[in-house]
């Protein structure tokens, strides 16, 4: 039989009057662990809380080590370890002030352009101001795809402020934003519009196959739950591969046997485990996979697109190897009950996971910006017979910056020859060039910690109190 929750109908007004009389509470902690920075939220709850706050920790490229989630009822309590991307804990008083603020705001108008100014470091540009024209393209990837796009882009006078392209199971969805390259500032005419539009659907529907659909769309972004006039990209590139369905072949390709995999249990399994069952009123979701940055946003935020609630959970690392809980049920009380349900669920998760899986190599991009930057370096990369797999570009006051992934055409690493061809070509535009292995990153333990963790590890039973408590203090221990 379906468990159904009882949830009461709240109106938005008292909602929001409760937020007004009971505000976020926003505590920096540097004193009660030794090696992180503990940040605790205290809120009233609303749907989509969580994901806020890790997306306000995700966007200062902080690392999030440990959280413990609790939300059941109307109050939300978390709190995550974080340090910075060296393992330090967080001392400068401009980042704390802009943590709690963030935090507090991204329920309200989001975050200003004020706060960013009075932080002392510079924020990654995950939001993009829509007073650039933003093109939204998705459809099925091929090599080439990303230059092809900027080479008509610059031939017909548009000027890429900022861009990203996510490619996965071979689809590739991008968010694009333009200003006029002639005259400066947003494309505002509408014949312009639709011609940037037009040359951009014939590129999409060049190497189409019978079947193939692409989507090509001129939009001001709004990202679900993002303030107005303002778009999350990452989050907007989530929903795009989800609407392309880039996880219906996920599960066979990316997720192997649980806790039957030796290499898993040995913290050397680089595929995705993600686990559902039913327990005492909720859907329990474990994940298991190698730690990454931004990991957690990107599960939180494919929760969210699936509109489930998440009620509690538990996340930490065991060596390099990432353990996820979450306890949630559907927005609208439901858990789920079928197989069908479960798998789906499954599948997003794995897809959410690997989209933004590194191999091959890594381009650290910084140059002055100029018009057709991005067309120059794309072209590069694929006359040297690589392929872009994952690329992000924008702009800081008068330089360009960027992280472009890429991977030998057929799928597979290509030698250091054709990246080195590359960083000659392309001069001092080029910073660095690294080789990435799979999602691992620069925080890994020695395969010897991770056995000896693992085999201390308890069994965990199926009561959820019970099993909440012991997985915190087997995190706790690390």
């Amino acid at each position: 039989m379906m468990e159904i929750a009882y949830q009461p109908r709240i109106d938005s007004e008292i909602e929001s009057l409760v937020e007004r009389i009971n505000p976020p509470s926003v505590c920096v902690d540097n004193d009660s662990d030794p090696d992180c920075t503990l940040v605790k939220v205290d809120s009233a709850n609303k749907y989509g809380i969580l994901l806020d706050m890790v997306q306000v920790l995700a966007d200062l490229d902080l690392v999030i080590s440990k959280s413990y989630i609790s939300s059941d009822g109307d109050w939300f309590m978390d709190v995550f370890h974080v340090t910075d991307q060296l393992g330090n804990k967080l001392t400068d008083r401009s980042l704390i002030l802009y943590i709690q603020q963030a935090i507090c705001y991204s329920r309200k108008g989001g975050i200003t352009k004020e706060m960013q100014s009075n932080l002392k470091r510079e924020v990654q540009q995950r939001h993009v101001s829509t007073e650039h024209t933003a093109f939204e393209i998705t459809g099925i990837d091929r090599p080439g795809l990303l230059s092809e796009i900027a080479a008509v882009l610059s031939d017909i006078g548009c000027h890429v402020t900022a861009a990203v392209a996510w490619t996965h199971h071979e689809r590739a969805a991008m968010v694009i934003y333009l200003e006029d390259g002639f005259n400066g500032g947003p494309i505002i005419d509408p014949i312009r519009k639709a011609q940037v539009k037009d040359h951009l659907d014939i590129v999409m529907e060049a190497h189409q196959r019978v079947g193939d659909e692409s989507r090509v769309v001129v939009s001001v972004v709004e990202a679900k739950g993002a303030p107005v006039g303002w778009a999350h990209t990452e989050r907007r590139l989530h929903e795009l591969m989800y609407a392309e369905g880039d996880y219906e072949h996920c599960f066979g390709c990316d997720c192997c046997s649980g806790d039957r995999c030796d290499a898993l249990r040995r913290g050397r399994c680089e595929r995705i485990h993600v686990a559902i069952e039913a327990c005492n009123g909720y859907s329990m979701v474990s994940v298991k996979c190698r730690d990454r940055p931004k990991l957690l946003f990107d599960t939180v935020c494919a929760l969210k697109e699936l509109q489930f609630v998440v009620f509690h959970a538990v996340a930490g690392a065991r060596g390099s190897t990432a353990e996820q809980e979450y306890f949630i049920r559907k927005k609208n009380g439901c858990t789920l009950e079928t197989e069908g349900q479960r798998e789906r669920l499954r599948h997003c998760l794995v897809a959410a996971i690997s989209r933004r899986a590194s191999r091959g190599f890594k381009f650290e991009v910084r140059t002055k910006n100029k018009m057709g930057l991005l067309s120059d370096v794309t072209r590069a990369v694929r006359e040297n017979g690589l392929s872009i797999t994952r690329a992000e570009m924008s702009t800081q006051g008068e330089n360009a910056v960027g992280s472009f992934y890429v991977a030998g055409v057929n799928g597979g690493e290509k030698d250091a020859n054709a990246v080195e061809a590359v960083v000659r070509e392309l001069g001092g535009v080029v910073v660095s060039a690294v080789k990435m292995v799979g999602m691992v990153s620069s925080r890994l333990g020695s395969s010897s910690d991770v056995e000896e963790q693992n085999r201390a590890r308890s069994s965990i039973g199926r009561m959820f109190w019970s099993k909440l408590e012991r997985l915190s203090t087997s995190i706790r221990s690390l």
